[in-house]
């Protein structure tokens, strides 16, 4: 049913925008710019390259540390929330009993974090903690039995719209979510997997750099098989073998582009619909062993993945199916091995493919795990400390003055239907935002942690996981359901709940800090609220409705409009190409673009209602506008290792953050603020300039 949007409506929304103006100007009345000038590197024009304009000053003084991939203002915030994360885990095995979800959860922490650094305790085990999975692998005997194996691998370790995670090494990965067409109640969805490198792309791919990982991946299998115990030419043949198999997986498998095609994705599958569809692999076996047989129906993310499989499954060697498990199960618990699997599998995924030279030091390894594992318990612990309520209540201040900017801008929209408008607005107005930590902690009283035993808990975190998604099919929708945890540097649009995450950890200098100008604080954290915020109308989010179901709601003229536009947007970032063989591709980054592009349209609006009026202050000699848009430019201070950045322009559905800088071509409060011209490089004309909300 269509409505128009009341006066009363609109009013209430001006009304919520000038008292959070308000509120804030009060809040963020000092005088600290929030922008970092010795960053600026001033032998490069503004309308030349704004990015390094603003950072490149900052990226000359402080090359990629050796043990990371890529580095930048976003990673010294991790490395802080590292080591304020680690102190708080070794202090957390001193307290027992203290923590969330329950009695113990401190020790949890404790011991799980002590086991994994306890590396005398795992170099002495050896492979042992994997001798019963291995003699499951190799009692395998018949088809039945390898579909007994694949389906009890099956784990909750993807997550196609939240994290936008494709990826699993088992042959299929559950991800739990509101179904498309009915989100009050979670559904089952299958997404592929099975391969060992980050993408298809890596198997089919024939430039050099694909040739070069695919040798190299081969060498990597017979490695890790040897330290198994196969000899070395066993070892070498099997990982042809394992290549061959993979590969024929990759070529049925979808390409990041598609995956993020949410159109391409909807295929409800009841469970005889496998045995048909996708014949070779015996589906009553493998949904039994993935604890999945009274599911009645699941949604098919990558259906022609799913048909190849049966096809692989059927036609492939039992004797190459077992090499291709035994090696998958060293490789994946390969960091809870041995060192000499540990040194492996970096020298692989992380110096062969992301060009990092050296293994991260023990105990960063460590939080990130305990993280991984007990992330809500270890945040609760982090927020109580680091998070104080005032910025709760400053950041969710914040929240409700883009939220009005973004109202705003729909109803200034002339190419769009008022019933259009009516659900737009609706969106925005039921948006479930969680800003720090979730109202309710995770219960981890069903998880069992034994100190000593490193692979063994990881091994049971994965099962409660699992155990976790799984209780949730069929039950209703918990809306304040979290996807990060709040010591995670990072922010979430959940288009299915219609919900948001803004971690505590992200909530903090250089991008959030009350001492700072209003406008430093919009174009860093406001713009990521902004940016949150509209991927609830990007590409992908655009579909959904204020329910969260995948639905139609705009008029053929509105829907048309707004398809030209994200295509002009796609173009517009298809001419980035950060290496002469390998551009940015406008399409897989579309839904990040537009959510780029009409955040820091909001979050400029949100900030010039902050000023109430009145004419914004010069700080440091740069007017307000100057600061809003470098603070954006230095939110996005990150670079990356070459082959890294080969990696991300593949799999990632996210430009490189130097582009994502130059979103500032499309407002024209950009041109005017640092007087960009037609001849300078960066320079759009006014028709060129992409404004999709």
């Amino acid at each position: 049913m269509s409505f128009t949007r009341s006066l009363l409506a609109r009013v209430a929304a001006c009304a919520l925008l000038s008292a959070v103006s308000a509120f804030t100007s009060a809040a963020w009345a000092g005088d600290k710019s929030g922008v970092d000038q010795t960053s600026f590197d001033k032998s490069v024009a503004p309308g030349s390259d704004f990015w390094t304009y603003a950072n490149g000053e900052w990226i000359k003084a402080h090359p990629i540390p050796a043990d990371r991939s890529s580095y930048g203002k976003s990673a010294v915030m991790v490395e802080e929330a590292a080591k304020r994360t680690v102190d708080l885990i070794q202090a957390a095995a001193q307290n027992k009993g203290m923590g969330a979800g329950g009695a113990g959860d401190g020790q949890k922490v404790g011991d799980y974090y002590a086991s994994y650094m306890d590396e005398a305790v795992i170099e002495a085990k050896g492979i042992t903690p994997l001798k019963a999975d291995l003699a499951r692998i190799a009692a395998i005997k018949d088809r039945k039995a390898l579909a007994a194996v694949l389906g009890g691998n099956v784990r909750a370790d993807v997550d196609a719209l939240n994290s936008t995670d494709f990826y699993t090494d088992n042959v299929l990965g559950l991800w739990v979510s509101p179904a498309f067409d009915d989100a009050s109640q979670y559904a089952p969805f299958l997404l592929q997997g099975g391969l060992g490198m980050p993408d298809r792309q890596y198997y089919v791919g024939d430039d050099a750099a694909m040739r070069e990982a695919r040798a190299k991946y081969v060498a990597h299998v017979a490695k890790i098989l040897t330290l198994g115990g196969v000899a070395d030419a066993e070892a070498k043949a099997k990982a042809a073998r394992i290549m061959a198999l993979e590969t024929r997986i990759a070529q049925a498998s979808g390409s990041r582009a598609d995956s993020a095609d949410v159109q391409k994705a909807n295929n409800s599958w009841t469970q005889a619909d496998f045995a048909t569809k996708a014949p070779g692999l015996d589906w009553k076996t493998f949904f039994t062993a993935a604890g999945l047989a009274d599911q009645p129906r699941f949604i098919v993310w990558h259906p022609t993945m799913v048909v190849g499989l049966g096809k692989v499954v059927e036609t492939e060697s039992l004797e190459t199916w077992k090499d291709y498990l035994t090696f998958h199960l060293l490789d994946h618990y390969s960091n809870l091995l041995p060192k000499a699997f540990v040194d492996e599998r970096f020298a692989f995924y992380g110096a062969a493919l992301q060009g990092t030279p050296q293994l991260a030091v023990r105990w960063k390894r460590g939080v990130n795990s305990t993280n991984a594992v007990l992330g809500e318990a270890v945040g609760q612990l982090y927020v109580d400390k680091y998070f104080p309520a005032q910025s709760k209540a400053e950041v969710s201040a914040m929240v409700d003055t883009m939220k009005a900017a973004f109202e705003k801008r729909i109803d200034s929209l002339d190419w769009m239907a008022p019933e259009t408008k009516a659900e737009a607005h609706r969106k925005v107005e039921v948006l479930k935002v969680g800003v720090g930590y979730p109202d309710k902690w995770r219960d981890y009283s069903g998880l069992t942690i034994v100190r000593g035993d490193a692979l063994g808990n990881i091994q049971r975190s994965e099962a409660f996981d699992y155990a976790t998604a799984k209780a949730k099919l069929g039950k209703p929708v918990d809306r304040g359901e979290w996807v990060m945890t709040p010591q995670t540097v990072n922010a979430v649009n959940l288009p299915m709940l219609n919900g948001l995450n803004f971690p505590a950890a992200i909530l903090q200098a250089p991008n959030f800090d009350s001492s700072y100008d209003a406008a430093a604080n919009y174009g860093a954290i406001g713009a990521t609220i902004g940016h949150e915020i509209s991927h609830s109308f990007d590409d992908q989010g655009a579909q959904f409705d204020s329910q969260g179901r995948l639905r139609n709601w705009w008029t053929p003229t509105d829907f048309d409009h707004f398809q030209k536009a994200g295509a002009a947007l796609a173009l517009q970032f298809d001419g980035y190409r950060p290496f002469p063989d390998l551009a940015v591709n406008g399409k897989q980054t579309l839904s990040e673009n537009i959510a780029d592009v009409a955040g820091l349209s909001a979050a400029l609006d949100a900030y010039h209602a902050s000023l109430g009026g009145k004419p914004a202050p010069v700080i440091d000699g740069l007017t307000g506008d100057q600061r809003f848009f470098l603070a954006y430019a230095q939110s996005w201070l990150t670079y990356s290792r070459p082959a890294s950045l080969r990696q991300a322009l593949i799999t990632d559905g996210h430009a490189p953050a130097q582009y994502r800088a130059l979103t500032v071509r499309n407002l024209d409060a950009w041109y005017d603020a640092f007087g960009i011209k037609p001849g300078d490089a960066l320079y759009l004309p006014p028709d060129q300039r992409v404004k999709v909300w």
